[in-house]
């Protein structure tokens, strides 16, 4: 799981965000339990609120399930969903992002460069390398 403190995307979004992604990726299946709110905030060095908000959105969204007395658990067909809400998370990153660009006077060839440097990049370089 990736975390950068510095982004301006809030951490407990950047958890959502990963979670979704592991489910949409398989990483994590369905009826899977999740690490608990203590253990990722441990991992990730963040306050288990931050873990905690992040979980219940990934509820609301009906993509992960609790079950009382045992944690967090992956809900049944939830891959699917992930994999839409990412996809809607990455089209609306890169549709601001191009608007930017293009406030800034950027050509489009000079977008496409930017976008080709960055799918190339390492993305451990700015941000910390935490497994789930």
């Amino acid at each position: 799981m990736l975390i950068n403190p510095v982004s301006h995307i809030p951490i407990f979004q950047q958890i959502v965000d990963a979670v979704q992604g592991s489910v949409a990726a398989g990483v994590y299946k369905p009826d899977e339990a999740l690490p608990s709110v203590r253990t990722l905030a441990l991992e990730l060095a963040v306050n288990p609120n931050t873990v905690q908000r992040a979980y219940q959105e990934l509820e609301r969204q009906d993509l992960i399930r609790s079950r009382r007395g045992q944690g967090m658990f992956v809900a049944k067909q939830s891959a699917e969903s992930a994999r839409t809400r990412a996809e809607a998370t990455i089209r609306t990153t890169f549709e601001h992002g191009i608007l930017t660009a293009r406030h800034a006077g950027l050509s489009a060839s000079k977008i496409r460069s930017i976008f080709k440097h960055a799918e190339e990049a390492d993305p451990t370089s700015t941000a910390e390398r935490v497994k789930p």
